[in-house]
């Protein structure tokens, strides 16, 4: 219930909001208590303002067709977030040069003052044009996505609806279907190649105004990455490479063998190697999202009645269609207290993945819907992706709801503990990338293309034959919306990863104590550093090649298990 907002507020200029802005800019703050209702005050028009171009977005990708969607998130985004950027600035400088400042529970609101004090120093008038206008391309690259569809046997089928097909035990079918969707894909390569050169360009422009070498070093301190470095973020690649790779070798090998074929090919890398049928854990969206409340309801009552909340309020869309943008995401509404699960099911293994994840997100976002300002709910991905991917983990042990037989039970497990691993590489390749892109970010296209097949083959196996593909390779990084829309938004699915890791064997080891880990880690939101919430839920926060070997070889260990 709002406190300092009219209940009927609906934002439709800024003259609307701008009153409660000058509220809080020209309150005298006499106490603490003062303070402290300021703080409130300012972190429910925040939490307002939030949900309300959440919405906008919400929309705009579950139909991109719709021109009124798109303008209604245009017009918040051009004419509502500029006008909050000095604002903001005028209220983080009021705030920090408060006399009561001294008054707070300094441990309690260290984070909090931390970020306040971060966003201080990186503020430059200069760049809120900037934002809007990164806003507004980043866009462009759903908008180009959302546009690609194929024509299979027949029938137009999205970029996603068509990659089921490359689960066919048909190798021809297979081949086809490959070659149908990466040459659409090209169709669109001088675009986004166009639309990522556009990015770097006014995004290295952001980072030189606040006196940033490049844009890599900007948006690691606007990401608030005060616990970890660049230096670490190598160390990662480095490890993943050593100690991952060589599994994901054997696993491509033991493929190999079982299709029988001379040379792995890119349309070999999905089907079933023993000639099954794709698993089809579900039928159709709601089927979907019963079946995931089941799981829930089967870890802990809780989850399951977040996701059932959801259901009764609408807060979900699962199903891919013509005209939605690609991809998944869990929304947090920080006012109502209740997000949005957003994604493209087309019936896959995948898809009922996606959904304990985005699942997993929800939890959190419940858990901390009642803490005292909207900050303390905004996690950093680190400790965001480690709730949902934890969740993909402890819900594989209930995953019988999906699959009522004990052996497509077993080639979910393995096929799900098989793409954990290949996650790492694929989150080391993304990152590394990135960096390159903006150390380097007066590269060609050439360059560009160049890189990133190099990077492939550093964390390839070499088992997988491109040969007469090579043009499908260069590119295979454009599918990526993270670098487009949230770019070094990457790496912390590498951490959280290893994170989710070590939380299921906790899991496996201790149920309960686990999950009551788990939901304590949770429910600190963003109030304690990454490690220390790592500490809550009794794992390490650490990227070294010794932790990644020792978790490895537990879900190497967890495979030849299943294999018995």
């Amino acid at each position: 219930m709002r406190t300092f907002l009219p209940e009927d507020l609906s934002i439709k200029n800024w003259a609307q909001i701008e009153t409660y802005f000058e509220d809080l800019n020209t309150r005298d703050i006499d106490t603490v208590e003062d303070l402290k209702k300021w703080m409130q005050d300012r972190s429910e028009l925040e939490a307002v303002l939030e949900e309300n171009m959440a919405w906008r977005y919400i929309k705009m990708n579950i139909d991109t067709t719709d021109p009124e969607l798109q303008k209604s998130f245009q017009f918040f985004v051009q004419n509502i977030s500029p006008k909050i950027a000095p604002y903001a600035h005028g209220l983080n400088t009021k705030l920090m040069n408060s006399k009561h400042l001294k008054d707070l529970d300094a441990a309690y609101y260290f984070i909090y003052l931390r970020d306040i004090k971060n966003a201080i120093h990186l503020y430059r008038e200069e760049n809120i044009p900037l934002f809007t206008e990164l806003t507004n391309k980043a866009q462009k690259f759903g908008e180009i996505s959302a546009q690609m569809m194929v024509q299979v046997d027949g029938k137009d089928e999205t970029l996603q609806q068509a990659s089921v097909h490359l689960k066919n035990i048909d190798r021809d079918k297979r081949k086809a279907v490959f070659e149908l969707i990466n040459e659409r894909r090209t169709e669109d390569q001088t675009s986004l190649d166009v639309l990522l050169d556009e990015l770097i360009s006014k995004r290295q422009e952001l980072a030189r105004n606040a006196n940033f070498e490049n844009f890599r070093d900007y948006k690691f301190q606007a990401m608030g990455r005060f616990d970890y470095t660049k230096e670490d973020c190598f160390d990662f690649h480095t490890s993943i490479e050593k100690e991952i790779v060589p599994l994901i070798a054997d696993i491509h090998k033991e493929r190999k063998t079982l299709l029988g074929v001379e040379v792995l090919k890119p349309w070999d890398m999905q089907v079933d190697p023993n000639g099954n049928e794709p698993l089809k854990p579900f039928d159709g969206g709601e089927d979907l999202l019963d079946k995931c409340i089941a799981c829930f309801d089967q870890i802990r009552p809780f989850y399951g009645d977040c996701i059932r909340q959801m259901k009764a309020m609408g807060h979900l869309d699962l199903v891919s269609r013509k005209g939605k943008a690609p991809g998944g995401f869990m929304y947090p509404l920080y006012e109502t207290g209740v997000p949005f699960i957003y994604m493209n099911a087309v019936g896959l293994l995948r898809d009922a993945v996606t959904m304990v994840h985005e699942g997993g997100h929800a939890i959190h976002s419940f858990y901390t819907k009642d803490m005292e300002l909207t900050s303390f709910k905004s996690t950093p991905s680190e400790v965001a992706e480690l709730a949902s991917m934890s969740m993909e983990l402890i819900s594989m042990e209930h995953w019988h709801v999906f699959f009522k037989d004990e052996s497509s039970w077993k080639r979910a497990r393995k096929e799900q503990l098989q793409g954990v691993l290949a996650t790492l590489p694929w989150v080391a390749m993304v990152d590394e990338f990135q960096h390159w892109l903006y150390e380097n970010s007066d590269h060609t296209h050439q360059e560009r293309h160049d890189k990133w097949v190099a990077i492939s083959k550093r964390y390839g196996t070499g088992l997988v034959d491109w040969t007469s593909y090579e043009k499908y390779q260069k590119t295979a990084w454009q599918r990526q919306l993270h670098i487009y829309e949230v770019p070094f938004y990457y790496i912390e699915y590498g951490m959280a990863q290893l994170g989710a890791i070590a939380i299921w064997r906790n899991y496996k080891q201790n149920p309960e104590k686990a999950l009551d880990d788990y939901d304590r880690a949770l429910k600190l939101g963003y109030t304690k550093t990454i490690g220390e919430i790592y500490e809550t839920a009794g794992i390490k926060f650490d990227f070294s090649a010794a932790y990644v070997k020792d978790l490895a070889n537990f879900v190497k260990c967890e495979l030849e298990l299943l294999d018995n």
